[in-house]
């Protein structure tokens, strides 16, 4: 009986180790496929991260990352306990949240406009007109921003004065700083982000349509119980994704809006990260903070993903 128990176990993990060995054999070719892409995000994303460690460390390039003399929490603490730290969560917070409650239906609202419209000049129009601004560069459409809102020659105050308002300088007035930020980035994303719910769209089955017709079902009526249904699974994903970098707001057009009249209202997380570690070399601090704001992150993609994963059948894992 005990030698059985014992081979038991054995042909077994022999089995799955055969079958395991056969199904690599046969997709080789695919796994040679995605070895490129593996070998680029395993070098270049997860090899630096062991440089994380300067974080619990007063770090020193003189000594090195491993020689430099261990503090432990000591600049979480310092963090923390600054008087800018809440300034700067609800700075990031709040052009996230704007971003995320403006930003995230458009896209859907557009794709289900676009599905519906037949195809013709008009939507291959309509089509190059949206998704043309995701390919300017950040630095061409700030300057774009600048200058149709600067108060002496901007189109904006032209209008603004034309229809009796008066001039406003929006980039000198920290209140209009976050509006800014988020209209020129749904401006720029929306019509992109599209992309992907059209693509879930191609997948609705056209007999549904047809039979909901006959029906008598209205237009809107099966966008609603159709079209929204099919890409539902989809914006399950995508809102998990975004509440998972909920707290990254990218540095890159913030520092190029940002100013020092406006700076009540633009400066966030990254941009802190970014002065404290290349202008001030505080690299240790800024690693802190920049670990901190990752670790906030990945809390709120695991919760979100979990709360999605028991109020519907889609979630990431």
């Amino acid at each position: 009986m005990e030698t059985t128990t014992i081979r038991e176990p054995v042909s077994a993990s022999k089995s799955k180790i055969k079958e395991m060995k056969t199904k690599l054999k046969k997709s080789r070719q695919l796994y040679l496929f995605v070895l490129p892409a593996f070998l680029i995000i395993l070098i270049f994303s997860y090899g630096p991260m062991y440089g994380v460690i300067i974080a619990f460390k007063d770090y020193m390039p003189s000594l090195g990352i491993f020689e430099s003399p261990w503090v432990g929490f000591k600049h979480f603490q310092r963090f923390f306990d600054s008087y800018y730290f809440w300034d700067l969560m609800k700075n990031t917070l709040g052009i996230s949240l704007y971003s995320l409650i403006v930003g995230f239906p458009l896209p859907i609202i557009l794709a289900l406009a676009l599905n519906e419209i037949k195809d013709g000049p008009f939507k291959k129009i309509t089509q190059t007109v949206t998704y043309a601004p995701n390919f300017i560069a950040v630095v061409v459409m700030v300057g774009m921003v600048i200058a149709f809102l600067s108060p002496s020659t901007g189109i904006i105050n032209h209008f603004l004065d034309f229809i009796g308002v008066g001039r406003i300088n929006f980039m000198t007035e920290p209140r209009w700083f976050k509006t800014i930020y988020v209209l020129s980035g749904v401006w720029q994303g929306t019509g992109w982000g599209s992309v992907i719910y059209l693509a879930a769209l191609s997948g609705v089955d056209t007999q549904l349509h047809e039979a909901a017709t006959i029906d008598g079902a209205s237009r809107l009526q099966r966008v609603w119980y159709i079209n929204i249904p099919t890409i539902m699974p989809t914006m399950v994903i995508l809102l998990i994704m975004s509440f998972g970098s909920l707290m990254s707001v990218g540095f890159e057009k913030i520092i190029l809006m940002q100013n020092p009249l406006n700076m009540e209202s633009s400066n966030v997380i990254a941009t802190f990260v970014y002065q404290q570690g290349l202008l001030d070399a505080q690299y240790s601090f800024a690693a802190a903070v920049g670990l901190f704001n990752s670790l906030i992150n990945s809390i709120l993609l695991i919760l979100v993903n979990g709360i999605a994963k028991r109020l519907s059948d889609s979630s990431l894992l």
